[in-house]
């Protein structure tokens, strides 16, 4: 379950979520009867309702990079939201995205492919320059070497780039806000505990007097 209240159908007022909920669920109660067209339990949506105009905000959010004003190709704008997704470690955001490639008709091999993407021979230039960018805006916090820029540039317009870094941050902005509040496929437990050893056992470590060369 998502760590934040979800709204239910029959507190919703704002006329943007209603419309969405009917859309999504097909008049269920999303709450008690979750689950939309997509696969996921849908509670993204219930958790944003909490606040109307959030709510609103994000959904203008979708409709403008699906707009048919914009200059990016769909399947690099695909790419690098599927990547943000797999490299901010947000399963939800990876894996609708990989969906959505499916529905454009992109490949398997580059759908399976964009984790390992920089041992994949399916990319062509364009598509490995969009990948790498992508990187540098989730691993390196927009940290991006010049000569990368520069190849893109040589690419794409001005215009498709800005188009690209807006849309990629958008969805480190969604995965890492999905992550947070444990909603839909990122509703997991934290994978990096402590193991027990041996009731008793201490841990030796480096430079620690007696500490054995063995881990």
């Amino acid at each position: 379950m998502p760590r934040l209240r979800q709204v239910p159908k029959s507190e919703v007022e704002a006329p943007l979520v209603k419309t969405m909920y009917e859309w999504l669920f097909e008049g269920r109660d999303p709450v008690s009867e979750p689950g939309t067209f997509t696969g996921s339990p849908g509670d993204w949506w219930t958790v944003f309702a909490l606040v109307p105009d959030v709510f609103e905000h994000a959904v203008q959010g979708f409709g403008l990079y699906q707009s048919p004003k914009r200059k990016l190709d769909p399947e690099l704008r695909e790419l690098g939201q599927a990547r943000a997704g797999w490299a901010a470690g947000s399963q939800f955001v990876f894996s609708q995205h990989c969906k959505s490639m499916r529905g454009m008709g992109m490949s398997e091999e580059k759908i399976e492919s964009v984790p390992s993407w920089p041992a994949a021979t399916c990319y062509s230039e364009t598509e490995r320059l969009v990948l790498a960018y992508s990187d540098c805006l989730v691993y390196d916090n927009g940290r991006v070497p010049d000569g990368l820029f520069d190849a893109l540039r040589a690419q794409l317009s001005d215009e498709e780039i800005l188009e690209l870094t807006y849309i990629t941050c958008l969805y480190i902005q969604h995965a890492v806000m999905s992550k947070a509040l444990r909603t839909e496929f990122d509703d997991r437990d934290e994978p990096i505990t402590e193991v027990p050893g041996p009731e008793g056992a201490t841990a030796m470590h480096a430079g620690t007097p007696g500490a054995s060369d063995r881990p």
